[in-house]
């Protein structure tokens, strides 16, 4: 039996004022609303428009050979039952109810296709915010959209930032951990979009998909089980490195899967940063960097939640259920609860720190 709240039965109008004492004790853990902030939409319609092309075929040989046959097959069935519970927003809404989680931030599923070219990417783009956005207008009172863009192509990307966050029920993006083969998250091709995103307050959400590391992967599921965390904790060590965040101090960016393996280690980071001319890039050390970055709550036990909060702080993590794969987690509230932290930590990590990414809740249905 589940041992925490249920989900709220008012709806929701928080202002900035309660989102900034979210984090300062003035608001007590239950009357934090429960925001799952790692939960995804399967767009049909996607595979529909792109079934026929090239790039489709080459990027799942790719990703065919770093799963392996095993958990290719596996992964076919996995996600062939899921159909109901990646687009069926009612089986969502009773998910959310039984895990006592009162908002979810609805983002694709993370499978980027860096392959295609603008005219194919803009539609693609096109399709799936317009799905997010769709499926949340069912239930405005439960759920908010994070979309996508085309980030391979970076002029374009800018214009589709702007485009998504015009919609009110958007709040931010989701993009992989490199833009394109070649064009990493700090390369200087992506400047205006990380800009533009500071500027109108998009919170940017980095999910990776699989691993760069190929047939290296190829047994046990290890394509996500290392494969994830590892590109994760690259992307996020290149954003680190590379100054993003002191130029852009006012920059939202988090994290899936707890920002991946890096906040376990930063003090090798750090170690480099003081030691090595060719990484003292910035003028504090990692850890200070990623300190500014948010991460959820998928690191599955307490004591690795416990770790998450003492190396990155508990103004940086939120919740995250990854709903609803089987790399998630059905409790995300139970396991923040779990961990045995105090009423402010709690009320931070259950919702407080979601509100400053998201800002006001909606007000109802």
């Amino acid at each position: 039996m589940s041992v925490s709240s249920p989900p709220l039965s008012c709806s929701f109008d928080l202002d900035q004022d309660a989102t900034a004492n979210s984090n300062k004790g003035e608001m007590m853990p239950e009357t934090v609303p429960a925001i799952d902030m790692h939960a995804h939409l399967g767009v049909p319609a996607i595979e529909e428009l792109i079934a026929d092309e090239p790039g489709l075929a080459r990027q799942r040989a790719i990703d065919g050979a770093s799963l392996g046959p095993a958990s290719a097959a596996y992964n076919i069935a996995h996600i062939g039952a899921l159909a109901i519970a990646l687009t069926d927003v009612e089986a969502r809404i009773a998910a959310m109810d039984r895990a006592g989680v009162d908002i979810q931030a609805v983002s694709p599923v993370p499978m980027p296709h860096a392959w295609a070219d603008r005219d194919l990417a803009e539609r693609m783009v096109a399709v799936t915010n317009e799905a997010i956005v769709d499926h949340c207008a069912q239930r405005p009172d439960r759920l908010l959209g994070i979309g996508t863009v085309a980030l391979q192509h970076p002029d374009s990307a800018v214009r589709q930032l702007r485009s998504a966050m015009a919609n009110p029920t958007m709040r931010g993006v989701q993009i992989s951990t490199a833009a394109a083969p070649g064009m990493e998250l700090d390369d200087p091709a992506l400047a205006q979009f990380w800009a533009t995103a500071e500027e109108i307050g998009a919170a940017i959400l980095i999910h990776p998909w699989g691993c760069s590391l190929g047939e290296r992967l190829n047994a046990y599921y290890l394509f996500n089980t290392v494969g994830n965390p590892v590109e994760t904790a690259l992307a996020l060590s290149r954003i680190a490195f590379s100054g993003l965040l002191e130029r852009h101090p006012r920059l939202k960016i988090w994290a899936a899967h707890g920002g991946g393996y890096l906040p376990t280690y930063l003090g090798r980071a750090d170690h480099a940063w003081s030691n090595r001319g060719d990484a003292r890039t910035t003028a504090e050390p990692p850890s200070a960097q990623l300190r500014r970055i948010v991460v959820d709550s998928l690191v599955y036990t307490p004591g690795a939640l416990r770790h998450l909060v003492e190396n990155l702080g508990a103004s940086q993590v939120t919740l995250g259920s990854d709903y609803p794969f089987d790399m998630g987690v059905k409790d995300p509230v139970d396991r923040l609860l779990a961990a045995g932290f105090d009423a402010d930590t709690v009320a931070a990590i259950r919702g407080g720190n979601a509100l400053r990414l998201l800002g006001a809740l909606p007000r109802g249905k």
